[in-house]
């Protein structure tokens, strides 16, 4: 009896993470974890002025918002609308970054490599 208690709470364990496996991600997340992606990791031509401190505290302070905001959602739309918030943020900090340090001279390099 034992065993087939064991074995259904085995089974049942198991449905359940194959379940929560299969749940379908929010387009709004997937948008937000391709900007993710594109966070930029170091100072573009490896200049650290105020401009990309502000850049990295924008972030890190997004990062901090999506996770309050998904805490408190109560439903699918609020989880939808943090995703959708965070991902535009990530854009827009990216894209104010990137045409500031612009205007001062100094580019964004991107690499392309073709067959």
């Amino acid at each position: 009896m034992k065993t087939i208690a064991k074995l259904t709470t085995f089974v049942a364990l198991t449905i359940g993470a194959a379940a929560q496996a299969a749940l379908p991600i929010l387009h709004e997340e997937a948008f937000a974890r391709e900007e993710e992606k594109l966070i930029i990791t170091s100072p573009i031509a490896g200049i650290q002025n105020r401009h990309w401190f502000d850049y990295r505290i924008d972030v890190i302070e997004a990062q901090k918002e999506l996770s309050r905001d998904l805490r408190k959602a109560s439903d699918i739309e609020d989880q939808r609308e943090a995703w959708e918030e965070y991902g535009v943020e990530l854009r827009k900090e990216r894209f104010d970054y990137i045409k500031i340090m612009a205007k001062k001279g100094y580019r964004q390099g991107t690499v392309t490599v073709a067959n």
